[in-house]
């Protein structure tokens, strides 16, 4: 078994977000308390005996690393030429915005809830946000077509996707993608596709469909954010990219980026190639591990917690739980305050009555959140 779960002991103090700013019990932000894969490990190793640690640039062979991944793993056929990396799609998200909306103050659209930056890019890009809230069937993220259809205006110039679903887990059809590209033609509209999370599909049966599959038509308009980061649990190595088929875009989007973010650094190339070329056989071995989680936090819920409702999770290792039968006004204070057990609140994602839980942790740990959050619940009679 190649997967080792981090000791508790290993991740506090040391500057790490969740174990050092959320407290006793963290189940918040998307990072796995489980080792990244030995590839990556040793890349940053022979990286490191390397002794120089100059500007770096992202060369042919790691393009094509890339290039060979999107091929073999999600059936695109992309090309190096379309590839700029990034330190982070959360910046990709405001550079896009900024691209499409900066010199005419237009609208964006997304559908909450959502990934809490994709709610609040417009405003460094002097934008407005149309929210156009999911529909919820048999407690399956669903898209409000005709809601979408009526909120749309001349002055929507992008929507933002998430693909798979962020805080949700949904792993979205192909029906759903298809319709999603043609909405975007229809009403003339950018489409920035989220797919950070499209190798952590978890449901057997399913499998992630890139926006880059999608028409010539729709690929024409589109920017496609992703990064190793979350998969292989490299998220602080910084090293994400955006792949844009329609070369007067991709050349609109790094203008506006001009020097206003830094360069990668030498050891995110090495991670994220060594990733991508070397860490599949880790990588299926972390999804039986995640099922194994997903599963066993759902069955707890379901049966130990049935004032909490944990909506079905096709994919990531984040648990999205409604919360509002318990009567409380921020369901994220109370299991902090009364439990000890951190969980992402639901209002930053556009949903105050849910949590957000990170599963990708040790059994251990998970039996004893779960159990604090029982224990909080019961007590409330």
């Amino acid at each position: 078994m190649s997967i080792i779960f981090a000791r508790n002991e290993e991740r506090r103090d040391t500057g790490n977000i969740k174990w050092d700013l959320q407290g006793p019990l963290p189940f918040g932000i998307a990072d796995m308390d489980i080792e990244s894969p030995p590839c990556v490990i040793e890349a940053l190793k022979a990286r490191m005996d390397h002794h120089f640690y100059g500007y770096a640039f992202m060369t042919d062979h790691m393009a094509q690393a890339i290039v060979d991944y999107l091929k073999a793993r999600h059936g695109v056929e992309a090309r190096k030429e379309w590839l700029h990396e990034l330190p982070g799609c959360v910046p990709a998200f405001t550079l896009v915005a900024r691209a499409i909306c900066g010199e005419n103050h237009g609208a964006i659209m997304t559908c909450s809830p959502a990934y809490p930056p994709m709610l609040h890019c417009h405003e460094a890009a002097g934008a407005s946000l149309v929210d156009v809230p999911h529909k919820w069937v048999d407690g399956y993220a669903q898209f409000d077509w005709e809601a979408m259809e009526a909120a749309v205006t001349p002055e929507t110039k992008l929507f933002l996707l998430c693909n798979p679903h962020n805080p949700s887990g949904r792993c979205w059809s192909p029906e759903d993608l298809q319709r999603v590209g043609d909405f975007c033609v229809r009403h003339d509209l950018i489409l920035c596709s989220d797919e950070i999370h499209c190798d952590l599909v978890l449901e057997q049966g399913l499998r992630h469909t890139s926006a880059l599959t999608l028409s010539d038509e729709v690929k024409q308009r589109l920017v496609m954010l992703s990064a190793p980061s979350k998969t292989f649990n490299i998220a602080g190595i910084c090293f994400s990219y955006m792949c844009v088929p329609n070369a007067e875009l991709k050349a609109r989007i790094e203008q506006v980026q001009g020097g206003s973010l830094p360069t990668l650094n030498v050891f995110a190339y090495a991670a994220a190639e060594a990733a991508y070329r070397q860490g599949w056989e880790w990588h299926a071995e972390l999804l039986e591990t995640l099922r194994a989680n997903r599963d066993f936090v759902v069955n707890y819920i379901t049966n130990q917690i049935p004032k909490l409702q944990i909506r079905p999770n096709e994919a990531t290792y984040l648990a999205w739980i409604e919360c509002r039968n318990l009567g409380v006004e921020s369901p994220h204070k109370f299991f902090r305050e009364k439990a000890g057990v951190f969980l992402d609140d639901g209002a930053n994602f556009g949903a105050p009555s849910c949590v957000r839980l990170n599963y990708a942790t040790s059994p251990e740990q998970l039996r004893q959140g779960l159990v604090a959050m029982k224990k909080a619940v019961d007590e409330l009679g």
